[in-house]
């Protein structure tokens, strides 16, 4: 469903809506079904007392697994992060270059 989602906002708006505003809609309509089933305006019996204590705990509970989530893909993109030996060569000629370039100027280090 969450898929099929994406899909409606990519087609929706592809070219005024930015990523924020993908993810803040998929977010008021996740929000928006969260408090409809809180609220017992879906369906013609209530939910049980169970699935509202479920419920309730449920953003929550997205949150959390949300955060271990990003730790996550932050911690193995730092584990797995490699060096571009090239760019830090290139990176420091250039530094040189800049610095004489200065130098001739008239800056002193």
């Amino acid at each position: 469903m969450y898929y099929f989602l994406l899909q409606l906002l990519q087609k929706i708006g592809k070219r005024i809506m930015t990523k924020l505003h993908q993810w803040l809609m998929s977010l008021a309509l996740l929000g928006g079904i969260w408090a409809a089933l809180m609220l017992d305006l879906v369906g013609s019996q209530p939910l049980s007392s169970s699935w509202h204590q479920v419920l309730w705990a449920l953003p929550t509970y997205l949150l959390v697994t949300f955060g271990c989530y990003s730790l996550g893909v932050v911690g193995y993109r730092l584990a797995t992060f490699n060096d571009c030996q090239e760019a830090s060569l290139e990176l420091q000629a250039q530094i040189r270059e800049a610095r004489a370039d200065l130098a001739r100027h008239g800056m002193k280090f």
